[in-house]
């Protein structure tokens, strides 16, 4: 089990003091206060360093295209920069909505291009400006939630620091820099587990409500959900008596958010699973697949030579493997199950690109990353291999050669 340090500022690591007692999905959080500031000046470093990262994998990318031997497609995605790829759609709805960016553009959920169109009624501020501003924002609000989580679960400050530089230094985090969601969907699941944790179940209905409008995967946190509901509900004569009001809430919230949005594509454009159908394009994330079928055809395509880029997600493939069984194990139960269906969803497509951002959406698997390296050396090793990856991976999409 993970061990509290005892070093000044720390709590009391109560979920892991009742997990050592062998109720680990009944184990209560901290009841420490909360510390805003001590975990946005924890996450602070680490936002920064790899905006940094970023920034100079832009740069290099600009300058690789720019000789012309990349051909006229990387140059354009160099120039698009942090608004390329998925981010571009994002633009394309805050900008002109849902008609005006097209119909493959209801595959991406409302809340982002939303936050982004308010934010540019400022004066000076443009569309695609505010885009990547709410998408940093959230990610550093994420990350500070995600280091609140690590201190109130553990009592570590050490780990809670951990988690805070390998979630902004994992080479798929360059798309918490780009105008993407993910960094919305990363600020309001953490808040949703806080929520749970401390067992406020309006706060987290209202965080889950909004998770399942920003991203598909937002629906998820039900699992979380009902699974802390479910650990902290009353018994009667051995049998469960099911809560009501804002534990139901929690519960249901990040479904019913994902169904209004389905809801009111229904009503507008006459097809309510618009968005899925969409989805599961060849092009796209593609239909559901054997996910063992899929590794084996990309395993091929490695042996052979061919498409080298579909290879590239085996190894995350091991690695969230093997992070989620630490997570399992060293953490309680609404962690795993969580992480281990967002892996699930992104393991079941046919199409693999963009499976190392779906993995980055299971933060939980973070924690277990941080978990595993509290030496300082295997620390120092692990982040710089992840800071170069950070750099090659936002290198090879912004030249069109990786698939965020």
């Amino acid at each position: 089990m993970l061990r509290a340090s005892r070093s000044p500022g720390s709590v009391p690591a109560g979920a892991y003091h009742a997990q050592m007692d062998g109720d680990r999905s009944a184990a209560a959080p901290s009841t420490a206060p909360p510390a805003p500031w001590w975990a946005l000046r924890t996450a602070a470093m680490p936002f920064v360093a790899a905006r940094i990262a970023v920034g100079a994998a832009l740069a290099v990318a600009r300058e690789l295209s720019s000789t012309g031997n990349l051909g006229s497609a990387a140059a354009g995605r160099a120039h698009q920069g942090l608004l390329g790829w998925d981010a571009g759609w994002y633009e394309a709805i805050a900008r002109g909505g849902y008609s005006g960016a097209g119909h493959p553009s209801l595959r991406f959920f409302p809340v982002v291009p939303l936050l982004a169109r308010g934010l540019a009624e400022l004066p000076g501020v443009g569309v695609g400006l505010a885009l990547v501003v709410v998408a940093n924002v959230s990610a550093l609000i994420g990350m500070a939630l995600v280091a609140e989580l690590a201190r109130r679960e553990t009592g570590d400050t050490s780990l809670a620091r951990r988690a805070t530089w390998l979630l902004a230094m994992a080479p798929p985090a360059f798309v918490l820099v780009m105008g993407y969601a993910e960094g919305t969907l990363l600020a309001f699941g953490a808040a949703t587990f806080l929520a749970l944790r401390n067992r406020r179940w309006g706060w987290a209905a209202g965080f889950g409500l909004l998770a399942g409008a920003t991203r598909p995967l937002g629906v998820v946190l039900a699992l979380p959900a009902l699974i802390e509901v479910a650990s902290h509900a009353p018994r009667r004569h051995g049998w469960l008596r099911w809560p009501g009001g804002g534990p139901v809430a929690a519960v249901l919230a990040a479904p019913a958010g994902c169904g209004a949005y389905l809801a009111w594509v229904g009503w507008r454009y006459g097809n309510a699973f618009a968005p899925f159908s969409i989805q599961q394009q060849g092009r796209h994330r593609g239909a559901v697949a054997d996910p063992l079928v899929t590794a084996a055809h990309d395993l091929s395509l490695l042996f052979h030579g061919r498409h080298l880029s579909q290879a590239l997600h085996l190894p995350w493939l091991v690695l969230a493997a093997g992070l989620l069984l630490v997570v399992a194990c060293r953490w309680p139960a609404s962690y795993a199950w969580f992480a281990g269906a967002v892996l699930a969803v992104a393991v079941t497509a046919s199409n693999l690109d963009g499976f190392e951002r779906y993995a980055l959406s299971a933060f939980p698997l973070v924690l277990g990353g941080a978990t595993v390296t509290s030496s300082a050396r295997v620390e120092r090793t692990v982040l710089t291999v992840a800071a170069a990856g950070l750099v090659g991976y936002a290198v090879l999409a912004f030249c069109n050669v990786y698939v965020p």
